[in-house]
C-alpha cells in the first residue's frame, strides 16, 4: 500500500437511503419509483448507489445508455433496467439478452428490436416515449395513431409503459407543465384505445415527482433529489440530506507579506500579512475554476474564502483569520463541516449552472469513499463498486 493524495469523496450512504426513503413516502403506495442512475449516479458511483437502493427497495433504475445498464446488471442488479433515452442501432442483441427496458419512439428502433427478441426467442419490454412539449426525443401527438397501429405487427414487443418529459418541471406552477401533462393524458387514453394496458406511465422527475398531480402517473423518476440536490428552482425541499461530500487537506501553510500576489494572474494581492493554505485539490479535480472569485470551502467549521484563481491541482485559501488552523487539517470543498455545509446549489449559483453539472464534474480521478452498510457480495472487492467502503 502507499500513501495516496488526500483528496477524496466520501459518499454517505445512509443519506442516500434517507432521501430515497423521504420520496417514497411522500408518494402515493400504488406509484412505483425509477431511481435514476444514469451518468455513474451523477458522479456518486452507480454501482454502490444501486445496490444501497435496491436494497431499499426501488422498482426500476433508469440509466442513459447501454453500457451503464451492463455495468450494473454485472455487478449483480436484478431489478428492471429502463434505456431513458433508447437504445444505439445494433445494441438490441445486448439489450434482449440482459432483459434491459428500453425507450422507443422510432419505427426503425421496433423493427431492429422485433428482430434481435425473434432471434433469441424473447420478448422485449418497450416504453413508448412521447414528445409531449420537450421538443428534444418522442413520438409527436399527430404521429401517434398511426405509430400505434403499426406496433401490432411486433409481436414480441410488449408496451409496458408510456412517458414524457416535463421541461419546466423545476417551476412546478409554469403553464407548460400543465399543457404537457394535459398532451401526455390525451396520449395515454389513444393508447389505451388502441387495445395496449401499460403498466408504467411516467412524465415526473424528481421535480415533477413531488408536484404533478395524484393519480396521473403509476411511475416516478427522481434524480436530483435522491442525492440530495434541490429538485425545484424557487422553493426548497426540506429534509433531504448531501451524499456528496468532497474533501482535501491542507498540505502547505505559508506567511505572505502585504503586497504579494498569490496564483495565476496576480487575482489576490495581500493587503495585510496574510497566511495562505496550499490544498492539492484543482478544476482537473472538478473543483470549478470560475470559484475562484468569491468561492469559499470550510475548515474547523468555518468558511475561509479561496485566495487567487484555482489552478489545475491546487487551491490556495486565504485562512487568515482562522485560529490555530494546521498541516493535514481537512478542507471541505462540498458538504458538511459541524453546522456549516456549502451544497451544489451554491457551487451551481457561482458557476452559472446546475447542481446535475456539479455533481457529475467531479472527475474520476478523486476515489470514491462509501460510508455505511457495504452492499457488496462476500467475494467481490470493495473496488468492483468504484470505490472503498468502509
Amino acid at each position: 500500500m502507499y500513501a495516496h493524495r488526500p483528496t477524496e469523496v466520501e459518499i454517505d450512504l445512509a443519506a442516500l437511503r434517507h432521501n430515497y426513503l423521504l420520496l417514497r413516502q411522500a408518494l402515493p403506495p400504488q406509484v412505483a419509483l425509477l431511481a435514476v442512475v444514469k451518468a455513474d449516479a451523477y458522479g456518486h458511483g452507480a454501482v454502490a448507489v444501486a445496490r444501497c437502493l435496491q436494497q431499499a427497495g426501488a422498482d426500476l433504475f433508469g440509466v442513459a445508455i447501454v453500457e451503464e445498464a451492463l455495468e450494473l446488471r454485472q455487478a449483480g442488479i436484478d431489478r428492471p433496467i429502463l434505456l431513458l433515452g433508447g437504445a444505439w442501432p445494433g445494441q438490441e442483441d445486448c439489450l434482449v439478452q440482459h432483459q434491459l427496458q428500453t425507450a422507443v419512439f422510432e419505427m426503425a428502433q421496433l423493427e431492429r428490436l422485433q428482430a434481435a427478441a425473434a432471434r433469441r426467442g424473447r420478448r422485449c419490454a418497450c416504453h413508448l416515449k412521447l414528445d409531449s412539449g420537450m421538443g428534444r426525443l418522442g413520438v409527436q401527438p399527430a404521429e401517434l395513431p398511426a405509430f400505434l397501429e403499426e406496433w401490432h405487427r411486433f409481436p414480441a414487443l410488449d408496451l409496458v409503459g408510456v412517458m414524457t418529459h416535463l421541461a419546466m418541471a423545476d417551476l412546478p406552477a409554469h403553464p407548460h407543465n400543465s399543457a404537457q401533462l394535459r398532451h401526455f393524458a390525451e396520449a395515454v387514453a389513444l393508447v389505451r384505445q388502441a387495445g395496449f394496458s401499460p403498466r408504467y406511465l411516467h412524465a415526473a422527475n424528481s421535480a415533477a415527482s413531488l408536484a404533478q398531480p395524484a393519480g396521473l402517473c403509476t411511475l416516478v423518476r427522481p434524480g436530483i433529489a435522491l442525492y440530495g440536490g434541490q429538485p425545484f428552482e424557487d422553493q426548497p425541499l426540506a429534509g433531504l440530506q448531501p451524499v456528496m461530500h468532497f474533501h482535501s487537506r491542507i498540505a502547505h501553510l505559508r506567511e505572505l507579506p502585504p503586497g504579494h500576489s498569490v496564483s495565476y494572474g496576480q487575482l489576490f494581492v495581500a493587503r495585510r500579512p496574510t497566511r495562505i493554505a496550499a490544498v492539492p485539490v484543482g478544476y482537473a479535480d472538478g473543483f470549478n475554476r470560475r470559484l475562484s472569485a468569491g468561492g469559499a470551502v470550510l475548515i474547523r467549521g468555518q468558511r475561509a474564502p479561496i485566495a487567487g484563481r484555482i489552478c489545475m491541482d491546487w487551491t490556495l485559501i486565504d485562512v487568515t483569520d482562522l485560529a490555530d488552523v494546521q498541516v493535514n487539517d481537512r478542507v471541505t470543498l462540498l458538504g458538511c463541516d459541524g453546522d456549516q455545509c456549502i451544497r451544489a446549489e451554491e457551487w451551481a449559483e457561482r458557476i452559472g449552472t446546475i447542481a446535475y453539472e456539479v455533481f457529475c464534474q467531479v472527475s474520476k480521478r478523486v476515489p470514491r469513499h462509501y460510508l455505511g452498510q457495504t452492499l457488496l457480495p462476500a467475494a467481490e472487492s470493495p473496488a468492483a463498486a468504484g470505490g472503498v467502503v468502509s
